[in-house]
């Protein structure tokens, strides 16, 4: 059996195509798998389990739910206010942000990529600043309007801000990842976040170690980019039907 494994798709109302696409592998790619694991920022951002009444959302979240075999999710850094309901609505079991499942008989850690970009100092504050529960406390506590309104306001100042870094900040820190592999005791990794869709391969500590990067889903060559695990190996994805 296979396993899929796909992340950022930031899905929001102003990607149609995307959503679109996102809609069909759920419905055509996905079922007679094993299991399903997307890897952070499903959605563009995510501001609360009550946000579920809206109707994008609830179509996203009820695609995911019919979806008939395990699904696990693990939040991003534009979705980590999944909560209890989020689960509830699509029927997938939320993971932490690093952890260690056997993925076709090998043991293979999963996380969104975020905190293997250590050289990003100003990223790393902020991501612990909104991870910290009694912020995430009192940040769910305003009305969903102004909670919306402020991470709009962050989306912008962070675009703003990846225009004056450099690609190499953004990116993984080799160190961390190398800190990674011995902390969790693996050779197989897999991550998104950077967006940057490769395979590395590395010696470490006389191991042979690979760490799957997965890709974002934009209108180009990624399209519906996704990884396939079996007992064969790992395989490369992308799914971008031809229109009827």
């Amino acid at each position: 059996m296979t396993v899929l494994f796909a992340s950022d798709l930031h899905l929001c109302e102003e990607r149609p195509v995307l959503t679109g696409l996102f809609l069909d592998f759920l419905q055509h790619v996905v079922p007679g798998h094993e299991a399903l694991y997307l890897l952070g920022d499903v959605f563009e951002y995510w501001a609360g389990d009550d946000d579920l009444a809206d109707p994008f959302n609830t179509r996203i979240c009820t695609a995911i739910k019919a979806c008939d075999l395990p699904k696990y999710v693990l939040p991003g850094n534009r979705d980590f206010l999944f909560g209890t309901a989020f689960e509830a609505a699509t029927g997938s079991q939320l993971l932490p942000d690093e952890i260690v499942h056997d993925i076709a008989g090998t043991p293979t850690l999963l996380l969104h990529g975020d905190t293997l970009c250590t050289d990003d100092v100003a990223y790393q504050d902020f991501r612990r600043m909104v991870r910290n529960p009694d912020w995430q406390k009192n940040f769910l506590a305003l009305p969903l309007a102004a909670r919306k309104a402020q991470i709009e306001a962050a989306r912008r100042n962070s675009e703003e801000q990846k225009q004056q870094k450099s690609m190499a900040i953004m990116d993984v820190n080799l160190n961390a990842v190398s800190d990674a592999f011995r902390r969790h005791g693996v050779q197989t990794m897999i991550h998104g976040h950077t967006h940057r869709l490769a395979s590395h391969y590395y010696d470490i500590d006389g191991k042979k170690c690979v760490r799957h990067v997965l890709g974002d889903w934009h209108e180009n060559a990624n399209g519906g980019n996704y990884m396939a695990c079996s007992p064969e190996g790992w395989q490369r994805c992308i799914w971008w039907p031809l229109p009827e």
